[in-house]
């Protein structure tokens, strides 16, 4: 099964310096039926105005990952970690027993972000936060793990959940596979550019595709495109 869930479906808010939509349930958007997606719980996708951004709030227990698409974010915690993520690199904090942290937009032009919740497996460890480059020539044609809990992909940013997140970029024309585990598994694709067909379903840009019951996904680029996948147990 794959539902399309077009990009003007979703939830959202314009708080003035910042345009959020919702793939799921979030903040005052509410959706009995796109709450989450096995452990898969937020897909945000954020537009952040120049010179500003998240001010100082809490977090316990959740894996949250920041995918920045255009211009970078800053982060800043209680634990003393600060950093700055570019576009086309992520970064990871695991809440963990609790963590305070900020995120703001210190560049010249917008900043644009899929932010992505995943629930832990487990709970009580201490809150982490980590940030690194994927060079997109690196997942040409191919899925690359960028955030994992996965055995294997030791290369990602680890997270406490058995999830991944992965990215990839395609040319016009070509087409990938993905191989989920088995069919239980919960899939969410978004095109961050470009529009694609996946298993014969167009998708257009920021459009999510809800997979679930699928072993095999089949992804043909229709133009050159850059994509997110989350493949997350039930």
């Amino acid at each position: 099964m794959i539902e399309r869930r077009p990009f003007d479906s979703l939830g959202g808010a314009h708080h003035g310096w910042l345009d959020a939509k919702h793939h799921f349930s979030f903040a005052g958007y509410r959706d009995p039926e796109r709450v989450n997606w096995g452990a898969l719980r937020v897909w945000n996708d954020d537009t952040i105005a120049p010179d500003t951004g998240f001010p100082p709030h809490p977090h316990a227990d959740m894996e949250i990952i920041t995918y920045v698409r255009e211009g970078a974010i800053t982060h800043e915690d209680n634990l003393g970690n600060k950093g700055r993520t570019v576009a086309g690199d992520v970064q990871v904090m695991s809440a963990g027993t609790g963590i305070r942290h900020s995120e703001y937009n210190l560049e010249p032009g917008i900043t644009r972000i899929f932010q992505i919740w995943i629930v832990p497996d487990r709970r009580g460890e201490p809150p982490a936060w980590g940030s690194k480059p994927f060079p997109k020539g690196d997942r040409s044609g191919q899925f690359l793990a960028l955030a994992s809990g996965v055995d294997g992909d030791e290369d990602a940013l680890p997270i406490r959940t058995d999830a991944r997140v992965l990215g990839a970029t395609l040319k016009a024309g070509e087409t990938l596979e993905y191989h989920f585990a088995d069919a239980s598994r919960y899939g969410y694709l978004v095109p961050a550019k470009g529009t694609v067909e996946v298993n014969g379903m167009a998708l257009e840009t920021r459009d999510g595709a809800a997979i679930h019951g699928e072993e095999l996904i089949r992804i043909t680029a229709s133009e050159d495109a850059e994509l997110v996948l989350v493949d997350a147990a039930g």
